[in-house]
């Protein structure tokens, strides 16, 4: 079953209800009834997914917490996600959502970056049973995935490497963008640099990423599209020392493009 906030034509949401109408629920501008909606959907055996944007998840947070208690299954999704929303400014960009969900212990919290893979995690999180994190992004990033590509909870996709790598680029979501053309530019200079998608954030692969940051010398970036505190500080519990290049300050409305560059996350930050 699908539980829209009455922003389903910005989510996309509206084509399951189009498809499914009898599986589907309006709860307009109210995002803890939502969730609290998707609690007692779940306890009767649905398997209920929450859309909305991520910055308006937030409203719902204690909802959504005592969820789990309830050992409730449900599967949200917060789309429209971080600065790279643009012009809709600092009010509807998701920047504080992460650490809702990373902080609840059995949560999954999945972040993909283009088609395929948010067409991939979402099956994962449909399989998976508790609650689930979705994070999407509102730009029509370009395809990097094949169909025939896997996506399962706690991996982690290596996007260029070489035995020559300098540093390792962490990214996900629309980051993941800018640290490929990063990975150009460097090039160009003679910086071979590594790069992982980081789309599994809970459950992390410690293992993986201490590997490959010890293969690039130690010298470590992580960019994301979020507010201090989320993606950087989980991959520094993993591999230790590390940049950290997020949203520092409170965002203003802009341009995709003007609004990377000028919070320091783009691929020439």
């Amino acid at each position: 079953v699908a539980l829209d906030a009455d922003v389903m034509n910005s989510t996309m949401t509206e084509g399951f209800f189009r498809e499914f109408p009898e599986r589907s629920f309006q709860n307009f501008i109210a995002e803890q009834n939502m969730a609290g909606m998707a609690v007692g959907l779940s306890a009767l055996g649905y398997k209920p997914f929450v859309a909305t944007f991520a910055s308006f998840l937030t409203r719902a947070h204690d909802f959504i917490r005592m969820a789990q208690y309830s050992t409730s299954n449900i599967k949200f999704a917060g789309s429209h996600a971080g600065i790279s929303i643009g012009p809709d400014g600092p009010s509807q960009m998701g920047l504080e959502d992460i650490p809702m969900f990373l902080s609840m212990p059995e949560a999954l919290v999945l972040y993909p970056c283009d088609a395929v893979s948010a067409e991939r995690l979402v099956g994962a999180a449909a399989r998976h049973t508790g609650i689930s994190y979705l994070r999407l992004t509102r730009d029509k990033t370009p395809v990097l995935y094949d169909s025939a590509d896997t996506f399962q909870p706690g991996g982690l996709k290596v996007l260029r490497a070489d035995d020559r790598d300098r540093v390792l680029i962490i990214a996900a979501g629309i980051t993941v963008h800018e640290a490929l053309k990063a990975h150009e530019r460097a090039k160009e200079r003679g910086i071979h640099t590594r790069i992982i998608d980081l789309y599994s954030i809970k459950p992390l692969d410690r293992d993986a990423l201490a590997s490959h940051a010890q293969a690039c010398h130690g010298n470590i970036i992580v960019v994301e599209d979020h507010y201090c505190g989320a993606i950087g500080d989980l991959v520094s519990a993993a591999v230790g020392k590390l940049c950290s290049l997020c949203v520092k300050e409170i965002p203003r409305s802009g341009q995709r493009e003007e609004l990377l560059a000028l919070y320091g996350i783009d691929a020439a930050a």
